[in-house]
């Protein structure tokens, strides 16, 4: 019964997927679907869609309501909403044809799962024995509250970088993690080397990877670990860029290369 930020995370995952296209996004609209309207509830949930259009300088220009009895258990609702951005053709992202050896890959970090992974989860919780009104392990709010973070929105900021130059490439790390979100904005017979020494694994990825018994392997193939965006980048721009990025208030790390292969390859150690 949290709905407040659920709306933030359904812009993210629209706005945050254009961004990497290098498209700026100029407007939103959404559909809520439920069995019997409760207006408080749809009340929260808009307020969030509208602050995530806020935070991403887009405009929410609509939206549908439908009530279907039959359709939706008491209480459950589904919420879809989609985007429209514009890019000039010349700029759009990635640049395979730019990309080169040694090009420098900038992680921007996440502030949590991101509404990824999150069956698994709710799996974990059940097997912590924790409530969602719990104090969370990792955080100093409860758990529910705590794991329903909201989704960073990097369009403002990116977006800087983008137009500074220098920048061949953002991958949006969602479902698959970096193991198989990267290689999508690689070009063919070139791969990613990434130290895992680079950045710190959060709390709440620790946690859910110690009480979930995670390997590794299938926490970076499951979860973003920490890095929500990754700039693919010249290397000389590498520290112009990340000092851009740091000023307009992202977390960054530069976390590895690109390189000759596939895939992505991974040094050092998360866990």
């Amino acid at each position: 019964n949290f709905h407040t930020t659920i709306g933030i995370d359904l812009v993210a995952m629209c706005v945050n997927d254009v961004l990497a296209q290098g498209a700026e996004p100029l407007f939103f609209l959404d559909y809520f679907a439920t069995g019997k309207l409760e207006t408080d509830t749809a009340a929260e949930v808009v307020a969030g869609i509208a602050e995530g259009c806020r935070q991403s300088g887009c405009a929410l220009i609509g939206g549908e309501t439908a009530e279907m009895p039959s359709m939706y258990a008491p209480g459950h609702y589904d919420l879809a909403g989609f985007v429209v951005g514009a890019v000039e053709r010349a700029n759009i992202l990635p640049k395979m044809d730019e990309m080169a050896e040694g090009d420098a890959l900038i992680a921007i970090s996440s502030s949590g799962p991101h509404s990824n992974g999150y069956s698994l989860v709710r799996r974990i919780v059940e097997m912590s024995g924790l409530g969602w009104e719990d104090k969370a392990p990792f955080s100093s709010r409860a758990l529910g509250a705590a794991l329903l973070t909201p989704t960073r929105l990097y369009v403002q900021p990116v977006l800087q970088a983008v137009r500074a130059g220098g920048v061949h490439a953002l991958a949006h790390i969602t479902g698959g993690g970096l193991t198989e979100n990267l290689p999508r904005v690689l070009p063919e017979g070139m791969g990613a080397t990434i130290d895992l020494d680079a950045w710190e694994l959060p709390g709440v990825f620790q946690w859910l990877a110690q009480v979930g018994g995670m390997e590794q392997s299938e926490m970076l193939k499951t979860f973003n670990c920490g890095i929500g965006m990754i700039v693919v980048c010249a290397a000389d721009q590498a520290d112009a860029l990340s000092a851009l990025l740091t000023e307009a208030g992202e977390t960054v790390a530069r976390i590895g290369t690109v390189g000759a292969g596939e895939g992505v390859r991974y040094t050092g150690t998360l866990l």
